[in-house]
């Protein structure tokens, strides 16, 4: 873990350090703090030692011998219970001769002695001693019981605990490119040695390629247990890795000690993929080099990360460095043939999975759309249930401690996911079966690229004209062409006539000779390319204009380890990695979203419309929403005003989502009852601002509930028109009519060109009658909020979001311009919202301005709020505090074009705005269209939570200002809370 200087003079120290300054040219500033010439040293060699730095390339070489150097590394290490310094091997194992098995066996010994528990190993380094050892923590726990039941010798004799360890390595893993390293002999060792392994000896002496594979493995491995050779894992900053399932992880703390090779680990196993090289890694991550090799090789030896290799380059290419090329003899071929490799990728491997890029699957390929899926830690406890399918664990593991599962296990995962498919759950347990259903399912729709599956998919080269399918996927698609009928089989072949001419015959001669030689067949495929054709929707099979299609490949990022990275790090992993990024609704406000230049977002546009405010936008832009009220944070109420007093129940939200007595966290919001609003709004306004929505008893279903319905998104299909979604969620003719007509109205007004919801609210149509049915009819449904990303907590909406991706074509490629604009506009609209309104904003600074004139001029009023008054300002009653259809005689109203509601305790009045207030506080789309683009450049998207500087209410179709300064406990001047908010906020900007 590392620790940032804390003061000036440590930093000063480090800058001289790495500048390698002398003792006699350090500032007398320094001098002084460090005391002595040999204080210095101690300094430079501590430094170099927690940067596990060698000695001849660090500043230690200049103060201390080689030896020294090593062997105060060493103590180190072992004191922290760190891991192997696996780079500095040449020195550790080849001359000090210490081994990683017998580190790890003396690491474990002192943890025995000292009788700490097994978690008090650093997971890398229990992972690691578990491949070598194989102690885990089952048998750790065995030797400690087996320790303690000696009782009295245990405590006056700990050595018994080395006697129950092993003496020799486990078997692990070698993978063929290895290498082969030699220890410094003594002459006693050297004659104990047989003919064959003095001349497998020989031959790593005299061998500029010392690979694995070029030798007797038995030998080999022979050698090792003895400790006379080592293996080195080289790492070059051209390879190409791809992380694997963490198998051997070991859960254990983290690390306490300083260790960068550790900490480069986790944000390896976040940003590679098999595209980019190790050096492009460490410019990704602004890393050094050296240090990202040696972490990209420890993932190797543990088996956790692929190389992936291309045959051809490492077998034949002249430019590699002669320790990298690999040559094989008719003899280590049959050799390598005999060994295999689990740990290896090459292009064969990915021919067999359909990528077929041949090398340019080691650039950045433009014929991919790279989709990253970001979900939260919530995920990976619902994967790791073993009572809902033990096959997921491993999963769980990867996705948890490196932060991503790769394209290449997303394939496994839904295979493991559909084992679970028609399984009943009863209990918390649906709960996290709803999540994995939800996730097979967006997994599906995301691989697709939005495409029905049915389509009928033809896949061709661009230039050369051949099929890109391999040999099970062209049968497959010859057996289902061969089941059409006759007629439909023609016009596909005249289809295909129009777009491949020359291959036509292709499609016809496998029907008759399904069994052919697949090998001939998969060798004839190469230089292909990934894009498919695809029938355009609503056309005959086989028939009309095909659709070109890229392949999607996703992978699934934990928005936990993305927050742990830099914010510069994470701009270049998106802009680099990912062409689209889809989220989870809900995800967590700490979440770190792609930036306005990064890739198209499908979730989020920002964090502000993770709160309230997207409410106030969606309801003013669509001017229809319920009856709402914002009250300001640090506020303490006497009284309710009036639209919330004499409610049955009320939905509140937080702004910030914090939560008090478990109020205001929840993503729908909290129902409470109307006799104890007031106490929960004042206990609730300590600590944030909150959005109040009253409801009558009328609002709520016969058990006291709200009745909500949630639409998925987008609205519009394809071709531009609001699709039938009433019929789609299965309402009957008249109700979906209704929906259809409000949903239409919907989009003509908000551009909504994304995945997500937007959730109804069902409201009861109130009237000046006494008498009443309560039908259907009576009843009204207007939005409640709207919600970006995929819902996983509910399967059946994410089938419908899905359905809805498919209809609108909405991750194709003509498709992600209009998403990009239609986010750019909600984003720009909450901007204008949230300046406006804000402490800061000119709502609050003309608002507050108005009291203050009434203040200084010192004249007496009677009216609770100081600020208004009905005999010298133009006003209207709207309603008593306790009247009946508030929300009727709010929304129908005489209204003027801009006005501040006010309550003064008994009457709610609506107060016509003076000119001039009315023109400085013009919403601000009607200025100059230069300045908001001005802002909008200079604007970046912060997740500090920005509050409502104003109190204000939206009565059903507008936003207005509200004055409720005569429901304030003790009167105090609303200007005070005001200044005090803004005070506030200009402190976390800073």
């Amino acid at each position: 873990m590392q620790h940032m200087p804390a003061t000036v003079e440590e930093q000063l120290i480090l800058k001289a350090i790495r500048e390698e300054c002398p003792w006699e040219n350090l500032p007398k500033r320094l001098q002084a703090t460090l005391n002595a010439k040999e204080e210095w040293h101690r300094r430079i060699i501590d430094h170099c030692i927690k940067k596990r730095l060698q000695w001849n390339t660090c500043f230690a070489r200049k103060v201390c011998k080689e030896s020294e150097y090593y062997e105060d590394m060493m103590r180190y290490l072992r004191k922290n219970l760190a891991l192997f310094p696996y780079h500095l091997a040449e020195y550790v194992c080849r001359v000090m001769r210490i081994s990683p098995f017998r580190y790890y066996c003396d690491m474990i010994f002192e943890v025995m002695k000292s009788e700490q528990p097994y978690d008090s190993i650093p997971n890398f380094s229990a992972a690691d001693a578990l491949r070598l050892t194989g102690i885990g923590r089952n048998e750790f726990i065995d030797i400690m019981n087996k320790c303690r039941s000696k009782k009295i010798m245990w405590k006056l004799n700990k050595s018994i605990a080395k006697e129950l360890l092993p003496t020799q390595p486990v078997d692990f893993p070698i993978e063929p490119w290895w290498g082969v390293c030699l220890v410094n002999f003594t002459l006693e060792e050297f004659k104990k040695l047989s003919e064959e392994e003095t001349a497998t000896i020989d031959k790593i002496c005299k061998e500029e390629a010392n690979a694995f594979v070029l030798f007797d493995s038995d030998i080999i491995k022979g050698l090792y247990q003895r400790g006379l050779i080592y293996f080195d894992v080289p790492v070059y900053p051209d390879d190409r890795f791809k992380v694997s399932r963490l198998e051997g992880f070991v859960s254990n703390k983290e690390q306490s000690y300083e260790d960068p090779i550790e900490e480069l680990l986790y944000a390896v196993f976040v940003v590679s993929n098999g595209n980019s090289t190790v050096a492009e890694l460490a410019a990704t991550l602004q890393a050094d080099l050296s240090q990202l090799q040696a972490a990209a090789s420890f993932a190797c030896r543990l088996g956790w990360a692929e190389k992936v290799i291309d045959p051809t380059s490492a077998l034949h290419d002249t430019k590699l460095p002669a320790s990298h090329r690999v040559s094989l003899t008719d003899e280590d071929d049959s050799a390598f043939n005999n060994m295999g490799s689990a740990n290896i990728s090459t292009d064969s491997d990915a021919t067999q999975q359909g990528d077929f890029s041949g090398t340019e699957n080691y650039g950045s390929r433009s014929n991919d759309f790279r989709v990253a899926f970001v979900v939260d830690a919530n995920i990976t406890s619902y994967l790791m249930m073993g009572s809902v399918s033990p096959g997921l664990k491993s999963h769980a593991v990867k996705l948890y401690e490196a932060g991503k599962l790769g394209h290449d296990s997303i394939a496994d995962l839904c295979k493991d996911l559909d084992t679970l498919e028609g399984t009943k759950f009863e209990g918390e347990l649906q709960e996290f079966a709803n999540h994995i259903f939800s996730l097979r399912c967006v997994l599906e729709c995301l691989l697709s690229g939005g495409v029905a599956a049915n389509a009928r998919v033809m896949e061709i080269c661009d230039k050369t004209g051949r099929l890109a399918l391999n040999s099970k996927d062209f049968m497959s698609l010859v057996a289902d062409i061969s089941l059409t009928d006759s007629s439909e089989q023609s016009g596909t072949n005249e289809a295909g006539e129009d777009v491949m001419p020359q291959k036509a015959s292709l499609l016809a001669e496998p029907v008759a000779e399904p069994a052919g030689d697949e090998t001939a067949f998969e060798s004839s495929l190469n230089d292909q390319n990934d894009e498919k054709m695809i029938p355009i929707e609503g056309s005959d099979t086989g028939k009309g204009p095909l659709i070109r299609k890229k392949k999607y490949q996703v992978d699934i990022l934990r928005c936990e380890s993305l927050a742990a990275l830099p914010k510069a790090t994470l701009d270049r992993l998106f802009l680099h990695d990912y062409e689209i990024v889809v989220s989870m609704v809900p995800i967590p406000h700490s979440a770190v979203l792609p930036g306005l230049t990064g890739p198209i977002h499908f979730g989020p546009p920002s964090h502000l419309s993770m709160t309230p405010w997207m409410k106030l936008v969606l309801y003013s832009t669509v001017a229809s929403g319920p009856l709402s009220v914002v009250l300001m944070k640090g506020q303490c109420l006497r009284m309710l005003p009036a639209p919330l007093a004499g409610c049955e129940k009320a939905l509140i939200w937080s702004w910030d989502g914090s939560t008090i007595g478990g109020l205001g966290g929840k993503l729908e919001g909290n129902l409470v009852k109307g006799s104890i609003l007031l106490h929960c709004l004042n206990s609730l306004l300590k600590h944030s601002a909150l959005i109040v929505q009253p409801l009558s008893r009328y609002d709520l279903d016969e058990s006291g509930r709200i009745v909500t319905m949630d639409i998925p998104l987008p609205l519009k299909n394809s071709d531009g028109y609001v699709g039938r979604i009433g019929s789609e969620l299965g309402l009957c003719l008249a109700e979906s009519a209704k929906l259809n007509y409000l949903l239409a109205d919907l989009a003509n007004k908000i551009e909504l060109w994304t995945v997500g919801y937007i959730r109804l609210l069902r409201l009861f149509k109130e009237r000046e009658s006494d008498h009443f049915a309560l039908d259907e009819e009576n009843y009204e449904w207007v939005p409640l909020s709207v919600e970006f990303g995929m819902p996983l907590f509910s399967p059946k909406l994410c089938n419908n979001i899905c359905k809805r991706v498919v209809s609108s074509k909405l991750l194709q490629e003509d498709s992600l311009t209009l998403q990009h604009d239609s986010m750019q506009s909600i984003h720009k609209r909450l901007r204008e919202v949230c300046a406006e309104y804000q402490a800061t904003g000119p709502a609050a600074k003309l608002l507050y301005q108005k009291e203050q004139s009434m203040d200084s001029s010192h004249h007496f009023m009677n009216y609770a709020s100081r600020r208004w008054n009905p005999l010298v300002d133009p006003s209207s009653p709207i309603s008593g505090a306790l009247s009946d259809h508030q929300r009727l005689k709010i929304a129908s109203r005489n209204r003027c074009r801009t006005e501040v509601l006010s309550f003064d305790g008994s009457i709610l009045r609506s107060y016509a705005q003076t000119p001039v207030y009315e023109a400085a506080s013009r919403p601000i789309e009607d200025a100059p269209a230069s300045s908001t683009m001005k802002v909008d450049l200079e604007e970046t998207d912060s997740r500090d939570i920005i509050l409502p500087g104003v109190n204000l209410i939206f009565d059903g179709s507008e936003l207005h200002l509200f004055d409720i300064g005569a429901c304030l406990q003790a009167r105090q001047p609303i200007s005070l809370i005001a200044e005090a908010a803004a005070s506030t906020a200009d402190t976390s900007t800073k």
